[in-house]
């Protein structure tokens, strides 16, 4: 199944370009990364106050980032291998959201720290960063649920402000649980396609395409 999925997305080695905000962004080596999609009512909060605050980034579905962006060091297939393997070993499990922060100044990012059980999430991308998924990043990891990241930093203290007072008022439910993992590249900016995905304590499910 592993070549299979290899054969349908090993293909873009070429630069990809397009046009967006009235710039050039040009991909000559994709990048890719992991994420756990969160599709509950604490991922609706944060798509929907997305889409408030930044309407070209609404498309962006609510995740969990494991493995943040980064360049393979082979081929899609030895990700994958690397992705299957090590997952096949780890259960499901539950984390839960705490209070919303930023990244500033570093980037004008905000985001919902991961609080209990943060470390089951840091153990599973100290895991995977390894064989066909290393890389160096470049800044310590944290587990966290981006909710947007703004052009400036100014805007990102607006939107850092707006995005507390409304998840005070949030009151469902807002563990999340970590059971699937979906491998994605970058097409373009903002711009990521689903691979695979796979299950944790199990394998590798049929691509995806979308």
């Amino acid at each position: 199944m592993l070549r299979a999925v290899a054969a349908r997305h090993d293909s873009v080695r070429h630069a990809i370009s397009t046009r967006r905000n009235g710039y050039n962004f040009t991909v000559l080596e994709p990048r890719y990364a992991l994420v756990a999609y969160v599709r509950n009512p604490v991922g609706e909060f944060v798509e929907q106050l997305r889409g408030e605050l930044h309407p070209e980034l609404a498309h962006l579905a609510a995740h969990v980032t494991v493995l943040p962006p980064r360049h393979l060091p082979g081929s899609e297939l030895a990700a994958l291998e690397t992705l299957e393997e090590i997952t096949s070993h780890v259960e499901p499990f539950e984390v839960n959201l705490g209070e919303v922060e930023t990244f500033i100044p570093v980037t004008p990012t905000v985001f919902i720290r991961v609080v209990h059980a943060a470390s089951r999430i840091r153990d599973l991308h100290d895991k995977l960063n390894i064989g066909g998924l290393r890389f160096d990043e470049e800044w310590p990891y944290m587990p966290h649920m981006t909710i947007v990241k703004m052009g400036t930093e100014d805007q990102a203290q607006g939107a850092y402000r707006m995005s507390r007072r409304r998840w005070a008022q949030f009151k469902g439910d807002r563990s999340i649980r970590i059971e699937e993992l979906v491998f994605v590249r970058e097409e373009a900016q903002y711009r990521w396609k689903d691979l695979a995905s796979v299950r944790l304590g199990s394998g590798m499910a049929a691509a995806k395409d979308r």
